[in-house]
């Protein structure tokens, strides 16, 4: 599902909000998701998951086109991990 589904979904869902209202909305938790993330937070969706940064430290690659020994860069990567409800969903559990 892509961003424009789901606004979709939603509006489809909820004929009492507008269109462009729930547009903003999602985008709006969105950004803030991304903005927590960028501070370095950890954002938990119950029965959903939790967002979170991991560091990944340098290290030396390999180009594969080539074979050629290339430095990576330490950097940051989003990292999400399941929730207990999404996974039980996911594996044909409803919960009881």
């Amino acid at each position: 599902m892509i961003r424009s589904e789901l606004i979709q979904k939603i509006a489809d869902e909820n004929p009492h909000l507008y269109q462009r209202d729930v547009e903003r909305i999602v985008n709006t938790v969105f950004e803030e998701v991304t903005c927590a993330m960028a501070r370095g937070d950890r954002v938990e969706l119950r029965g959903f998951g939790a967002f979170s940064v991991k560091k990944r430290d340098s290290r030396v690659g390999r180009n594969p086109r080539t074979g050629e020994t290339v430095h990576v860069e330490e950097k940051y990567v989003p990292f999400f991990k399941t929730g207990k409800l999404l996974r039980d969903r996911l594996n044909g559990k409803e919960e009881e």
